[in-house]
């Protein structure tokens, strides 16, 4: 597996790392448990970590030396594409596939699958076309750059994978995709960790929050196209509809500023709005603990503009805690509205503040919402993820070993040269790649 931006192993939350990490390592966990083993590439930032790091049986994390070895912003990503690709193909194992995360990593998983000959199965995560049709006020658009790596990964992947039948559809009808190289596989929840616990009661006071308080969570990086800006708005529109709600609303904010966006602009926003007395700012927290927000809290909100899926919406309903979300992307799949929780059509606040009135004075739904939360989430494990992952990975063998067949055949015929591979994206060291 191929992930160059981000490491497998950062705090979710935290920089350009959140939910495709999580995807990563329970993904590759999984597989592990049904005989597949998995190395997780990624680049070196000068972190202290060792070369390799063994995350459990049959699961590795490989450092490359690419670039500088220090954080960079993802946007100094595309020239440090095929320096990783040089150095991942300078490895002496032999694998049998390549399963790329994100159109950066999509790009080396390319140049990796035609250097060793093996498939390329990829993972889009999120997708530049659709980011950029719902753009928060001010959020800077996806650069055409990206347009055309995805456009080329898209054509040259083997198999891609879809978290849902809608980013499926956006794959065929935005950039082409076949459908018989495209499968739906839905991600899954770590029942092991998320779960409800010892209830409500218990993780409010490890986490000091008042027993009697209505707590709307929510949890995710801080930037504008998770939409934490709707929900300090539509906090400020509770609070018109009921003042006396304020003694006892804590809006917790469990999550880290990343990407687009100025550092601090949420607060600045809730100062603004006379509403900064109810936020929380709580730093991002390892994965135990983050079950214990969710289970403290009375809803997640996810009033995301654009979600490939939202793993912290199923992660939230295995605590046993409804979701009151925006319907976009793969949350109406995570989302059984109005029985798990509630799905916002668009993004006004006045739409999520009536949604959380209703919830705060009606107890018994969020009680039942919660249970319903929790048989629906123990739908998706990680397990049957992998599952239907591994049926993708021998699809795509079996389709290169029928190429393979034809190629042979192809020769015998008079043909005597392979189809040239793509052109890769135009980028400073594009020799570097001919040379592969």
């Amino acid at each position: 597996m191929l992930s160059v931006h981000t490491s497998p192993l950062h705090q979710p939350g935290t920089g350009d790392a959140g939910g495709m990490n999580v995807y990563m390592v329970e993904l590759s966990r999984a597989l592990a448990e049904q005989g597949v083993r998995v190395d997780l590439f990624t680049r070196c930032r000068g972190e202290g970590l060792p070369g390799l790091v063994d995350v459990e049986p049959g699961v590795r994390v490989r450092h490359l030396h690419a670039g500088p070895r220090r954080p960079l912003p993802k946007e100094a990503m595309p020239d440090l594409v095929v320096p990783f690709s040089l150095a991942l193909l300078k490895e002496d194992r032999r694998y049998d596939l390549v399963h790329s995360h994100y159109w950066l990593s999509g790009q080396a998983g390319r140049i990796a699958s035609f250097g060793w000959g093996i498939p390329l199965v990829h993972t889009a995560h999120t997708l530049a076309l659709v980011k950029n049709a719902h753009l928060a006020d001010g959020d800077t658009p996806e650069p055409e750059l990206r347009i055309r790596g995805e456009r080329q990964v898209v054509a040259d992947a083997d198999r891609l994978i879809a978290n849902t039948a809608d980013e499926a559809e956006a794959l065929r009808s935005l950039y082409g995709a076949a459908g018989a190289r495209t499968e739906v596989v839905r991600p899954g929840v770590d029942l092991r960790t998320f779960g409800p616990g010892d209830g409500r009661a218990a993780a409010r006071a490890r986490l000091g929050l008042p027993a009697e308080a209505f707590v709307p969570l929510y949890a995710g990086r801080i930037q504008p196209l998770k939409g934490p800006d709707v929900l300090v708005r539509a906090v400020a529109e509770l609070l018109r509809m009921a003042p006396g709600l304020r003694r006892r609303l804590l809006v917790p904010v469990v999550g880290g500023h990343s990407g687009a966006g100025e550092q601090g602009a949420v607060w600045r926003l809730a100062a603004e709005l006379g509403v900064a007395d109810v936020l929380k700012a709580c730093p991002p927290v390892p994965q135990a603990r983050l079950a214990d927000w969710y289970r403290a809290a009375d809803v997640l909100v996810v009033p995301s503009r654009s979600e490939s899926f939202g793993l912290v919406a199923l992660e939230a309903q295995a605590c046993g805690t409804p979701v009151l979300a925006s319907a976009v992307g793969g949350l109406p799949t995570a989302v059984w509205d109005g029985v798990s929780g509630l799905l916002v059509p668009g993004h006004d606040p006045v739409e999520y503040a009536r949604r959380l009135w209703w919830l705060a004075r009606h107890p018994e739904a969020r009680v039942s919402m919660g249970e319903a939360a929790v048989r629906h989430a123990r739908g998706m494990s990680w397990r049957a993820s992998a599952t239907r992952t591994v049926e993708v990975y021998e699809d795509a063998l079996a389709g290169l070993e029928r190429a393979a067949s034809w190629a042979v055949r192809r020769v015998g015929q008079g043909r005597r040269h392979a189809p040239a591979p793509a052109a890769p994206l135009s980028w400073r060291n594009e020799k570097a790649v001919a040379r592969v």
